[in-house]
């Protein structure tokens, strides 16, 4: 018998003080629907599919690894209004067009930091992907002393043995990209292994792994990246060919990822920044292949890159309705068309995602954003996407952890759920209701159990009526854009050792149970298909 998980969402105003809901200018989209009451069999529920068993995947960019320029935290106030931080002298601003006072420089990560592996570990195991626009054009400083023209930064062998052993720690498998900017190129333009080579020797002499590699960040906005100027369709082709190549004989276990394209489907690209469609990627000759076919997705840029486009952006007005909770699943359809036409029958990943590009927006460290954060692990897992890379771990308002103290933020408690909670398989939860969506998972450790996700978007309740005895994992917060979470009505928060709490489910009965307002169930049923 398949083995089920079930989650369920709800949104609504606690204790129905609609001045919470409102804080911050919060407005909550759904009409105000009385007496719902949804009836869930997990007994009855179809099998969709398997997701990778490392489905729940982040990135820690190579910005934070050597210690490049980066999104810049929001003033209290106002955007722009404190000074941009000097950049590392080896380091120029990576910016992609935006503007550079929206950056600032940040130091290198600590990877050995005891807490970040700690939580870490716990979201475990994953997938860890150290890439970004700055691995475009990094070096790799092995015996040089002087850095060749060509690169925008350099990446140390202490900085990259920090990565290989941190991926040791918490169980996550290395998937990275590679420099593909002047620095790597022959006399004729095209990418050479030199720089590629030299990570990898290394990483096999400590005894790392790098498990799968996109080429090139995002190619389709190549000027973004740090590639060359010129660099086209043509140009990708012959790269990905070389790579493909050199990497089959030199670590033929690593999977080739790509296109790793962004910014299609839904329009988060300005018309002034040069673009290659992926269809011209894909189409261009010799055909690229790939192991894993790669897209990114942010529904909007944040409130920094305003500029860049007013559509382009969004609120928090609009963060709990149908049409920002379903543009995931309208961008992968359009990438999921690519990859049946181009790389049939290869599995899709989402190799970098969060609320909004250039950074994220204020309120992606709030509760708010756990709606968008779960809706999207559960449509995407239905879709059959294998594996969701969260940007990122501990960087930015879109970081999982504070970025200075590491402490979890409201999205991270949300991950930490599903990791606990969640296994591979998928199933069909069944149909929700006005502003309720459900989703349904084989339940981690319990062979035959389920778990149940609803997300309740309406001012009120829901009730869900279940035929048997379960536990109840209810997240909430006094306030949607607060930045507290409580489980269960207790506040979620690290003890004085960085160790988590608890996480125990309450005990229900059969029969119908309310949920309450703007919360995030997970409802386990351990015997649910015996």
């Amino acid at each position: 018998m398949k083995t089920l998980r079930l989650i369920v969402l709800t949104s609504t105003c606690f204790g129905l003080i609609f001045s919470n809901c409102n804080a911050g200018g919060n407005g909550i989209p759904r009409k105000d629907v009385k007496s719902i009451t949804i009836k869930v069999n997990p007994k009855t529920m179809k099998y969709l599919g398997t997701v990778d068993g490392r489905y729940q995947s982040y990135n820690i960019e190579m910005a934070e690894v050597i210690g490049g320029n980066f999104w810049k935290p929001y003033p209290p106030e106002e955007l722009n209004k404190s000074k941009t931080a000097k950049a590392p002298a080896n380091a120029k601003s990576e910016t992609g067009g935006a503007d550079t006072s929206l950056f600032q420089a940040i130091p290198p990560i600590d990877l050995s930091d005891s807490r970040l592996r700690k939580l870490a570990a716990a979201l475990g195991p994953a997938y860890l992907r150290v890439s970004g626009g700055w691995a475009n054009s990094v070096f790799f400083q092995d015996k040089e002393k002087v850095i060749p023209k060509g690169f925008n930064g350099v990446l140390t062998k202490a900085q990259w043995k920090g990565v290989i052993d941190f991926s040791k720690a918490v169980d996550a498998k290395l998937v990275t990209s590679f420099a593909v900017s002047a620095g790597t190129r022959d006399s004729k333009g095209i990418w050479t292994s030199k720089e590629a080579k030299k990570i990898i020797d290394y990483t096999k002499s400590i005894g790392g792994i790098i498990t799968a590699a996109e080429l090139f960040n995002e190619p389709d906005i190549p000027g973004a990246g740090g590639a060359p100027a010129g660099y086209n369709a043509q140009t990708f082709a012959k790269d990905i060919a070389a790579f493909r190549t050199f990497t089959k004989k030199s670590i033929p276990g690593m999977l080739i990822v790509g296109p790793g394209s962004t910014g299609e489907g839904v329009a988060t690209i300005p018309k002034s920044m040069p673009f290659i469609p992926s269809a011209d990627l894909l189409s261009a000759t010799p055909n690229p292949v790939f192991d894993v076919f790669s897209y990114h997705y942010y529904g909007a840029v944040s409130q920094r890159c305003a500029s860049m486009g007013k559509d382009m952006t969004t609120t928090p007005e609009a963060a709990l309705t149908a049409n920002w909770l379903s543009r995931t699943d309208s961008v992968f359809n359009f990438y999921k068309k690519l990859q049946e036409q181009f790389a049939p029958g290869k599995p899709i990943w989402l190799t970098e995602t969060a609320d909004a590009a250039c950074g994220g927006n204020p309120w992606a460290v709030t509760f708010l954003d756990c709606f968008r954060y779960l809706e999207q692990m559960g449509r995407l897992a239905k879709g059959g996407v294998q594996v969701i890379f969260h940007n990122t771990l501990a960087s930015s308002e879109y970081g999982l952890l504070d970025q200075k103290t590491h402490l979890p933020k409201p999205d991270y408690w949300a991950a930490l759920l599903w990791a606990k909670l969640m296994d591979k398989e998928v199933f069909e939860a069944g149909k929700g209701a006005s502003g309720v969506d459900l989703f349904a998972h084989s339940m981690k450790g319990h062979e035959g159990g389920i778990t149940l996700l609803v997300i309740n978007t309406n001012k009120t309740a829901v009730n869900i009526n279940i035929p048997v005895e379960a536990q109840q994992y209810t997240l909430t917060s006094k306030k949607l854009q607060g930045k507290t979470v409580q489980l269960n009505g207790v506040d979620l928060e690290l003890n004085a050792n960085d160790d988590l709490p608890d996480i125990t489910g309450k005990p229900i009965k059969a029969g119908t149970i309310a949920l309450p307002p703007l919360s995030i169930t997970f409802i386990t049923f351990a015997n649910a298909t015996m």
